[in-house]
This record gives structure tokens, sequence and C-alpha cells, in this order.
């Protein structure tokens, strides 16, 4: 079955593998010793009596817990040509704050969640959307029109994952999804014989796009696993892998440091990574020390170094933009900086990528570092509120309409090296710093600071741009690990540091598929905020030096 040319939509790709291969599995869900599957023609079955229950064009919020009902009810949505809005229901605050920001900004029709589910996951809301409340096991199939959705139908409105500001609903069709699914496809070269396994959370993008439509794009299984259980033992994601010979597996750098971090001997025995081909990894900086690391602490396990795979993607492109070779280590580049750059691949012939000068928009030559624009059939046709000049922007040579992604970068014979974003930069005395440079250079200077759980922030003191630092820390002396990271700072930007918040365990605030969100660590410059363990900054010409605030 070729889905990409034949078919119209998910509604009828799904409705194909149900028609095809009914009794093959779909989808396992791995929970604790546990494991429940689904095959395709049970998966159908389920997304038909879902669809029953939402109509054309509605946008519906899906807010179901990570499994095999959230699939079920993502597919009835897409079934009945109903616009899917993933959000995941809240654990922490931080996650019922985000749930109330997007159900103010999408404004559904519907709310659709698991029965008893619908007190806790929409408490709070101020919403007139109706709710449905649905167990897609005992949902009645209706005649619902699984071929109705056409190729420019919307499918889903995907929020974006607030890194560096707040979630913007990105505007997908269904052929925009068909685009990116068989952009994958052939970059990672999935077969009905790939095996896949996920851990993200089906309402992240690369969770979404990646772990729940590619496998049934492409017709193989995949394990699905709860975010939560990999926080609580991030091997038990190497260990599902080992135990369902998973071709294809992926996430963000910091899960690769993670599981790098936390390996022992015995968490080693029995463990079996040769079946993996493709260890996708992306959502941030990809880091040539997490590479490395990684692959000397799984070595002995059978993981080859040419399957870790480097990707660059977005919202706004559905998912997926660039992917390295298969098979072939990762590129990394040393361009004079602290840090070696990671190769993250070319674009698929479907896309062109340019890197271009933000504030001229002028495209530039390889090897100089500009903003990367995109265009191809994967970029969604807008956000649902604003946004004209990012998804319409026009190179000032060379025509054509592009997507702004906002992150910076530069080609060297085609492959491309991100560098960091816009937005982050800080800027010092005219040169551009990345806070992920800083931030390495503190982690190296002090042992105490958790690696991947800090942030480097531009602020102002005395009208001059500093650099702010907040970072967690295991143990340690606070005056001495303060100390470090002041010197630490001041040479990787040639500048004083301006503020200094050391961290409790668990204080940086993050997106759904971990990544750090640096925005939002703003807060926490202040001796007072939550999670906060001491506390300096740099004394205002008009005040005498302070003490470090150590807070109890």
């Amino acid at each position: 079955m070729i889905v990409h040319s034949a078919q119209r939509s998910f509604a009828t790709v799904l409705a194909a593998r149900a028609a095809e291969q009914p009794h093959a599995t779909a989808f396992v869900f791995r929970e604790g010793d546990g494991e429940a599957a689904l095959t395709y023609g049970e998966l159908h079955r389920r997304a038909l009596g879902v669809a029953a229950l939402v109509g054309h064009g509605e946008r519906v919020v899906v807010l179901y817990p990570p499994g095999l009902d959230y699939v079920a009810a993502l597919f009835g949505c897409l079934l009945a040509g109903a616009v899917a809005v993933p959000a995941y229901p809240p654990v922490r605050g931080a996650d019922a704050a985000r749930l109330r920001a997007v159900v103010a900004d999408a404004e559904p029709h519907v709310l659709l969640t698991a029965p008893g589910f619908g007190a806790q996951a929409c408490d709070g809301l101020a919403t007139a959307a109706r709710l449905v409340e649905c167990d897609p096991a005992t949902a009645a199939p209706s005649g619902a029109d699984v071929t109705g959705p056409q190729p420019g139908d919307l499918a889903l409105l995907q929020y974006t994952s607030g890194s560096t500001a707040e979630p913007r609903g990105v505007l997908l069709t269904h052929a925009n999804l068909l685009a990116n699914s068989a952009v994958i496809r052939r970059a990672f070269g999935h077969t009905r014989a790939s095996r896949g396994v996920i851990w993200l959370p089906p309402y992240h993008d690369m969770g979404l796009i990646g772990g729940v439509l590619q496998p049934v794009f492409a017709g193989f299984p995949c394990v699905l696993m709860s975010p939560l259980a990999f926080i609580r033992r991030p091997l038990g994601w190497l260990r599902a892998i080992s135990d369902h010979g998973a071709t294809t597996s992926g996430g963000p750098d910091f899960a690769y440091a993670l599981c790098a971090r936390r390996a022992r001997p015995q968490d080693l025995a029995g463990l079996d990574l040769s079946s993996w081909e493709v260890a996708f990894i992306g959502a941030e900086p990809v880091r040539a020390d997490t590479l490395a690391a990684f692959t000397a602490a799984f070595a002995s396990c059978g993981l080859r170094p040419e399957a870790l795979y480097p990707c660059y993607g977005l919202a706004e492109a559905t998912l997926m933009v660039t992917g390295s070779e298969r098979a072939v280590p990762p590129l990394v580049r040393t361009r004079g900086g602290p840090r070696p750059l990671v190769g993250c691949g070319r674009p698929d012939a479907d896309h062109r990528l340019l890197i271009v000068d933000p504030d001229t928009r002028v495209p530039l030559p390889d090897g100089e570092v500009g903003e990367i624009w995109l265009s191809g059939s994967s970029v969604a046709t807008g956000y649902r509120r604003g946004g004209e000049d990012t998804f319409g922007a026009v190179p000032a040579r060379g025509g054509g309409r592009y997507l702004r992604t906002g992150d910076l970068g530069f080609l060297e014979a085609g492959e491309l090296f991100v560098t960091g974003r816009i937005r982050e930069l800080i800027v010092i005395a005219g040169r551009n710093h990345h806070p992920l440079d800083i931030e390495l250079a503190c982690e190296a200077a002090s042992p105490v600071l958790r690696p991947g759980c800090g942030a480097a922030l531009a602020i102002e003191r005395d009208g001059a741009e500093r650099v702010a630092v907040v970072f967690e820390v295991s143990g340690g002396d606070d005056a001495e690990t303060i100390i470090a990271i002041r010197r630490a700072v001041a040479t990787a930007s040639g500048a004083q540091a301006g503020a200094v918040a050391l961290l409790a365990r668990g204080s940086i605030p993050r997106t759904s598929s971990g990544k750090v969100q640096r925005g939002r660590c703003r807060r926490l410059l202040s001796a007072a905020a939550e999670g906060v363990l001491a506390y300096w900054e740099l004394p205002s010409s008009q005040r005498p030096p302070p003490e470090i605030v150590f807070v109890q």
C-alpha cells in the first residue's frame, strides 16, 4: 500500500490498515510490568465509536492520559473530520496553567475525555465547550464517513512546546500530516518490519507525529510508554527497546544524557540494543558530549554509533525538517567556539531550506550563521492567531514564501548545523553568545551543578546587558558554587554575571518533552522564588555589595 500517493487523509490511512492487516498489532501500551495491545482492526473500530460523538470541523480538545485510549480518541477525531487539539491532563500546577491557556486560545467545541475523568481534567477551565466522556473500548461504532476529510481540511491544532514563549496553536492539515509522515518514513527507512518504542507524550509533536501517526502510516507496531514512567525509571525505555527488538526510537538530548548518567552495571545485564537502527535525537540542541557518553555507556549492549540519528524539526513544519544519513555516525564540527556542533542532516527533496540574515532577509552562503527558513508541503498553514510574517516571509533574493523558524544555524555541504534560537541570544558588548555555551561552561566549572538542569539568560544591570544563571544543584557549598559560576560566565562571555540562583532538584521549568523553558526561568531570579536555595546578584553601582542570600 503506497499511502502517501493513494490516501487523502489519515482517516483513509487507518481504514486501509484495518482492511489490509486487521489482526496485526498496531500499538502496545507498556505500564509497569504489564502490557496491553491493540490491533489495527480494533483501533479502527474504537475510533469509529469516538467519531460518532464529535462533528466535522469541531475543535476537540483530547484529554486522556497517555495510553491506548488516547490513540483511539485521536483517530476518532481524524475519522470524523474534526480538528483534534492534543492536550495533556493536569498533573502539576504548570500543566493546569498550560491547559487553561490552550483552551482559552483554541475555543474548542468539545472537551473529550475518559469516563469519570472530566471533573479532574477540566476543573477551572473557562469554556462553553461541551464535555464528552467516552470509553473508546465500549463506544458504539457509527456509520461515520471515514473518507470525508479532504487533504486541505484541518486535522490538528498542535500547540508549540513553549520553550521560548507562550504556546501557539499551529494549524495542520491532513496534507501536512501525510507529507511529513512520508518524509519520516523515507528518512528512517520504515517498513512493516520496523518496530517502535515511544515514551514521549502523545500531545507533544514528536510523540504524536513520530510515535502515533508514523507507525500507522508505515504499518508497523509501536510500544507506547508514559513519560512519567520514563522520568521515574529512564532505563525502562531502553529495556522496552531490548524486550521488543525495536528498530526505531528516540527523544530529546536530555533523555540520552540521563540514561548515560544513570547506567549501572546491573542495569546493563541482559540489555540488548543491537536491533536499534534509528536512535533519533531532536527537539532540543544535540550535544556532542551526550552522543559520546551514550555510545560509551551502552556499546557493550550492542549499540552501534551509527544508529545515533540527530535530526531537526518544529511544530510549525509538522515535525521533521532535516535528518542525518542512516547507518553513518553523526557529523561533529568545531568552529572555534566552546562546544562542538552536531550536524542534523539535510532536508527532504520535497522541502527547501535557506539560511537567511534575519535583519536584511538576504540568503547567506555556506558556513555563515543565520536564521533557518523553510518551505515545502510539511509547513503548516499558519497559527490560529497571527503569525503572518512567520509563515509568509519572502527573502530579499530568490523569491518564494518561507517559514521563519526563529532558529539559528548554518549549512556545510548541505548539512544543517543548528546553533541556537534568536530569542535566546545573549548580546554582550556587541557579541552574540548562545545560552548553551555559557551553561556548558558552568557545568564544567562545578561538579554539583546538575547537567542539563540550568539556564543562562540576558538581564540588564546598571544600563548594561549581563548574564543571569539559574541552576539546579546536588549539594556542595553554595558560596563556592556561585563563585565558580561567576568565573565561568566571565570566561565564556567576557562580562560579569548579573545574578545567580541555585535551585533545588526539579525546580527548572520544562516543556512536555523535557526541554528547559528558558523564558520561564526568569521568575527564579529572586531569593523569594520557590525552589531557590541561594541567590546572589551584582550590586548596583549605587549600592554596597550584597551578601549571598541563603534561603532556608
